[in-house]
């Protein structure tokens, strides 16, 4: 919609029953796009079953204490919801005694200069996320545009920059609910309090008695135009950072073929100490895929000590490794020095023979071992440890010089082995505790009918003492680099802990703000 006047001269102002019928049509587009988006918030709820808690198998609870730093930085979300703001040109005219009609227009306006002396964040149990920023000083510059008719039918025309000084309180509620499976931010109940909106034209502090009338009459209006676009600009900002978060955590669980899906399984809480939200959490890999409806969570298994806390189901564990069973990631080679290390972890009399004996007098440099699963992994969660039990086969071959290549060692067993797992220095860390070995097939080039036990008992020794440690070594190192693939790397985590309790584990953490992300987001995203 137009400006009531443009900045040239001599021409007249005029108010015609047109542009009534144009603003009063705007107004109606307006409420009827407003009605839609009702409608279109009411139909993308989400629907869950009578027991949401039995098909969660991931949750994170965000304590108090994590909100009260991450309102820390709620100021460069608020300058940014004011300076993305798409203010309109504000419009009107009034009839003044003795002067006759005067109109005048608005435009170009846009923040000069913005600071905020203080926000504070409250947790309304059951209700919203209240936020409270208070004295935000805003400097907002423009155009005004403005005219009268004389009662002689004198017409002037103005056209002047202005600048407008505000003091403002804003206060924010955002409530959490469930749209697409996903959490969604309404922060749509905002309100702004002016303690101070000063009109200055030309720079002039003290206008004269024509130009402060503009003040009197374009205040009012001024204010519902700047509540409107700022709370508009905060509602969408919300949103906007909901989704960003949603897609952060999409991608961290996501490699390749195998993801987990986050949906929602329940509403997400707000209590007066913490926020939470209930995931399902089921692995996805091709045309695989694998449900339960037995979940152990209860939320009295998290506390409130900690700012972040992450409660996984065994069930998704077992399902990621069954993912990267079917994925083929469960291989491993070993070859020269590694391979060296393994079959030289002592220098026996028994050592030597058994190394002579499978490798012949052919050099580490020209063998390999090859080390795969053969059958899902099984994982089981209890207090001292993660169990995985695996049937593994080992495959040792050597490539005699002018020779075709050998295969001298073949040997399936099951291996049950306890890890704990640590996170520090930005690295993973997992410690086999203990592991049994049980052989089904051993087939070995120097010993065809299985009758020397001297290899078997060697290699039994090996794999128990170096071998498994190995393999949990190669894990470690690859689960690391995956992690810090996702940024990870970036977050500063403070004393992490891994804790495994009989079926589900949780990681608790405090941790600084991570300010990448924040200007990561702002900038992609406006």
């Amino acid at each position: 919609m137009k400006a009531a006047f443009a900045t040239v001269k001599n021409q007249s102002c005029q108010c015609s029953p047109l542009r009534l019928k144009m603003l009063w049509a705007g107004r109606m587009r307006l409420r009827t796009f407003g009605i839609l988006l009702v409608l279109v918030h009411t139909s993308a709820a989400c629907e869950f079953g009578p027991f949401p808690y039995s098909v969660t198998g991931i949750v994170c609870r965000m304590t108090k204490p994590a909100a009260l730093l991450l309102n820390q930085e709620t100021a460069q979300v608020i300058q940014a919801a004011f300076r993305n703001a798409k203010f309109p040109n504000i419009t009107g005219e009034r009839s003044i005694r003795l002067l006759g009609k005067v109109a005048y227009g608005l435009t170009n306006i846009q923040v000069n200069d913005l600071s905020i002396e203080q926000s504070e964040v409250e947790l309304k149990e059951n209700d919203a996320i209240h936020i409270a920023i208070k004295n935000v000083t805003a400097f907002f510059k423009g155009t005004l545009t403005y005219g009268y008719a004389g009662g002689w039918f004198l017409h002037l025309f103005h056209s002047v920059d202005f600048e407008i000084e505000s003091s403002i309180d804003l206060q924010i509620n955002i409530k959490l609910m469930c749209q697409k499976d996903q959490v969604a931010a309404d922060a749509s109940d905002c309100y702004l309090t002016f303690h101070k909106l000063t009109l200055h034209l030309q720079g002039d502090k003290e206008p004269g008695w024509l130009k402060q009338l503009f003040v009197d009459f374009i205040s009012f209006t001024l204010k519902l135009v700047l509540k409107s676009e700022v709370c508009n600009e905060i509602n969408f900002l919300a949103q906007v950072l909901a989704d960003f978060v949603h897609d952060l955590a999409e991608n961290f669980v996501r490699d390749e073929d195998i993801s987990v899906d986050i949906s929602l399984a329940s509403v997400p809480l707000i209590k007066a100490n913490y926020l939470e939200s209930h995931h399902k959490g089921l692995v996805l890999y091709k045309n695989y895929s694998n449900v339960f409806s037995d979940s152990v969570f209860s939320p009295l298994l998290l506390t409130e000590s900690r700012m972040l806390y992450f409660w996984l189901s065994e069930h998704i564990l077992s399902s990621l490794a069954s993912a990267a069973f079917l994925d083929k990631r469960l291989v491993l080679t070993i070859r020269g020095e590694k391979l060296q290390a393994l079959f030289e972890m002592e220098d026996t009399e028994a050592q030597r023979k058994a190394v002579q004996m499978i490798f012949q007098g052919t050099s580490y440099n020209n063998s390999v071992a090859k080390v795969w699963s053969l059958a899902h992994p099984q994982i089981s969660l209890q207090p001292e440890g993660t169990v995985v039990k695996s049937l593994v086969a080992v495959e040792v071959s050597i490539f005699p010089t002018g020779e075709e290549p050998l295969m001298v060692l073949y040997m399936e067993k099951e291996i049950m082995v306890t890890i704990q797992a640590a996170y520090a220095e930005k690295k993973l860390i997992l410690h086999p505790l203990d592991s049994r070995i049980e052989f089904k097939v051993f087939k070995c080039t120097a010993d065809p009918s299985g009758n020397d036990p001297s290899i078997r008992n060697f290699l039994q020794t090996m794999i128990s003492v170096v071998g498994i440690p190995e393999v949990i070594s190669r894990i470690e190192q690859a689960l690391t680099s995956l992690l810090n693939s996702k940024g990870l790397n970036l977050f500063e985590i403070r004393n992490p802990e891994i804790i495994t309790r009989k079926g589900y584990v949780i990681v608790q953490l405090d941790f600084s703000f991570p300010n990448h992300l924040l200007l990561d987001f702002l900038e992609k995203r406006l």
